[in-house]
């Protein structure tokens, strides 16, 4: 079975997913410096334009889920019936 595909974040995000996309920003962070390294150190001008349109790429992700992270969670929290069993 395939799983749906979320087009946009949840209001609230998890412990579980707080940590995933913390984990997901170091990741690209990391890939960012890399790309940005070794693109400083590339002699072809076709190869370190590639590297750096990749670490171009991974920035916006990075950028894409600080925006996402800057969400008031506990705004949303409240938001949330308390007491789900009474529905």
């Amino acid at each position: 079975m395939q799983q749906a595909i979320m087009m946009t974040p949840p209001a609230v995000m998890t412990t579980k997913d707080v940590l995933y996309v913390k984990d997901q920003m170091s990741w690209l962070l990391v890939a960012m410096k890399k790309c940005s390294h070794y693109a400083q150190e590339c002699a072809d001008p076709q190869i370190k334009q590639i590297i750096d349109r990749a670490g171009q790429m991974h920035q916006r992700h990075y950028n894409t889920l600080l925006q996402h992270c800057q969400n008031n969670n506990n705004s949303a929290m409240g938001n949330i019936p308390t007491n789900m069993s009474a529905q």
